[in-house]
């Protein structure tokens, strides 16, 4: 057992400065090992929070309430440092086999991240840096609107400089790309188009212009000032006073930030693909690729046993639906029921405002209805409320992935289930309620959320981290379980469950058809509509997510097998001992974890259990 030389506390001042190769601190502790490394878990997680402001919003905290992240590549690279810095401390410092389970399990998380961030660092250049998927431009005012909470003047001061903030922001990640297209690396010119018509939606309207509705981040600055002047937190000249300020922040920081992206996306598009390539294309593209696969399943599967994955579970959810469709006595072939679905006047509501809310009225009712079934499954339940939104109008985009955005660990704000609701055709009935249980519980909000209230481990696995494997194959394995707690009991609401299943397995097919095979975006589009009864347009904004954000859609299918491998695993091995609420209390009681170390949890609960 290693001995201790210095205080516990002081290692936080000494390692969040400290230069690479530096003496490592030393570290003294009266508890044991496991004690000792916890609390320097919750000190370095603290350091950690500080590198974001906006990440201290998430958390629910007010400090540097007024700033907006440094993107800058030497911002990155700094964090990078701290990893390496921290990871160094922690192994001079720490007998890793005089740790209990759960500890030896954080060191592992701990390592991981290091390793993460450093293979991540050697393809910064392969990087598409703004595009269509809730990029810095769209994505920044979105989290001020939703996530900054005004309740004082002070408050409001500090909305404004972020405003202005986001400016800078904005600027920084400008640089990253321009660099990034010097170097080889552009998004196809699809991802140009949507991140010019974003950046133009975003700074139309007052008090930009004065022709048509005002824009979304003065809309969002005169209702703080509205509510702040009703509730007598400060007066009408002062409110002036600020919202002069806001429009200047707006006109004089943020938009000509924007109005640069502008120019330069416009003037360096016809640079990029007319028909989109995957990133084998890339410099390096080949080595990016398999990188993105290993952070986004967090296993050692190549493309091709992705790829053959996907072909195996694409066969198999067929002949589910096949089975439906003879339930449902329909005179047809799979091919001609997925026309029938995706035409049928009777699964869209109407393509408007009204239908949008009928949309959103429904996916709440499922939810009240799943809630009722959730102490049957689980003994850990959210305390965290939900809420069911439409994504804001300057960010909406025809068909595009619904998702979901945490709340605070204190409750304070609601976790938020964001619906795209432009094309209500690209939306359909059957699809809605399995989308609301991935989005909400027992998916998303229930796993983020119990994550977020962990007590008795370290903050960095409870708040601090999101491993896509883990938490989309949670969201995945979510849909199936809700229909082991009762829910689909209309056959096409069952048939829009394997849909979405179905949506998942054709991810793995399509992402390495394009990224590793050389497939085009038409193949793509082409194998999705063969295999799904899913709208066109919600298909051509699928395929171009998976092009603009490679692996990333491999996670949920790959993370949903291992979780529903691993409850076969215990059901077999405890038999009338199984516990369904003490197996997904182990999967979601440890925070978001690679697959490898889900297994080890679960294991190591199988084991406790048999031990009595």
């Amino acid at each position: 057992m290693k001995r201790f030389a210095a205080l516990l506390l002081a290692s936080a001042a000494i390692t969040s400065c400290s230069p690479i190769g530096a003496q490592v601190a030393t570290i003294e502790c009266a508890t044991t090992q496991t004690e000792c490394i916890n609390i320097w878990f919750d000190d370095k997680f603290d350091e950690l929070v500080a590198f974001s402001p906006l990440q201290q919003t998430a958390l629910g905290m007010k400090t540097d309430y007024d700033k907006i992240d440094d993107l800058s590549v030497e911002a990155e690279q700094k964090q990078l440092e701290w990893w390496q810095q921290t990871t160094a401390e922690m192994e001079a410092n720490f007998d890793y086999d005089a740790l209990s389970d759960d500890a030896k399990l954080s060191w592992d998380m701990w390592q991981f991240r290091t390793d993460q961030a450093e293979a991540g660092a050697e393809f910064r250049g392969q990087q598409y840096i703004l595009h269509q998927m809730n990029g810095t431009h769209s994505g920044l005012p979105s989290f001020l609107i939703s996530q900054h909470r005004v309740e004082s003047e002070d408050d409001m001061v500090a909305f404004i400089a972020r405003i202005g903030g986001i400016g800078t922001a904005i600027d920084q990640s400008l640089v990253r790309a321009q660099d990034n297209a010097k170097a080889g690396t552009r998004p196809p010119q699809f991802s140009y188009d949507a991140v010019i018509a974003e950046s133009k939606k975003i700074t139309s309207g007052t008090p930009f212009d004065e022709s048509g509705e005002p824009s979304a981040l003065w809309t969002a600055s005169e209702g703080h000032l509205d509510t702040l002047t009703k509730d007598g937190v400060i007066t009408a000249e002062r409110a002036s006073e600020l919202r002069e300020e806001a429009r200047t922040a707006l006109t004089d920081n943020f938009a000509p930030a924007y109005t640069r992206v502008i120019d330069w996306f416009t003037k360096d598009r016809e640079n990029a693909d007319a028909q989109a390539r995957g990133v084998s294309a890339l410099n390096d593209g080949a080595d990016f690729y398999n990188y993105r696969l290993n952070a986004m399943t967090t296993t050692d599967l190549t493309a091709d046993e992705i790829h053959d994955i996907g072909l195996s579970e694409v066969a198999r959810i067929r002949t589910e639906m096949e089975a439906i469709t003879k339930q449902v006595e329909y005179d047809g072939d799979l091919q001609s029921f997925f026309t029938f679905m995706r035409e049928d006047d009777q699964f869209y509501f109407s393509n408007d405002d009204k239908g949008a809310q009928d949309y959103i009225d429904a996916a709440k009712g499922h939810l009240a209805f799943i809630d009722t079934k959730l102490p049957e499954y689980f003994g850990i339940l959210p305390k965290a409320p939900l809420e069911v939104r439409r994504v804001e109008p300057f960010r909406e985009q025809d068909g595009a992935a619904q998702h979901y955005r945490t709340g605070t660990p204190d409750g304070s704000r609601p976790g938020i289930y964001y619906a795209h609701l432009s094309d209500m055709r690209a939306m359909s009935i059957p699809a809605l309620e399995v989308i609301a249980y991935h989005e909400g519980n027992p998916g998303h909000h229930m796993q983020l959320s119990i994550a977020q209230e962990l007590t008795g481990i370290p903050k960095f696995r409870s708040q601090g981290f999101y491993l896509s494997a883990f938490g989309e194959g949670w969201g995945l394995y979510s849909e199936l379980l809700a229909k082991e707690m009762g829910a689909y009991k209309d056959p096409y609401s069952d048939f829009g469950r394997l849909t979405t299943e179905m949506w998942r397995a054709i991810r793995l097919v399509v992402d390495t058809g394009i990224h590793s095979k050389g497939w085009t975006e038409q193949q793509a589009v082409d194998y999705f509509l063969a295999n799904s009864p899913i709208p066109e347009a919600a298909v051509k904004s699928e395929v171009r997510r998976y092009i603009v954000m490679p692996g990333q859609a491999t996670a949920y299918k790959i993370g949903m097998l291992k979780i529903l491998e691993l409850r076969a695993k215990a059901e077999a091995d405890l038999g009338d001992d199984f516990d369904i609420r003490g197996f997904h209390d182990t999967v979601l009681g440890g925070g978001s974890v690679p697959l490898n170390l889900l297994e080890t949890r679960v294991d190591q609960w199988i084991a406790e259990v048999k031990g009595g």
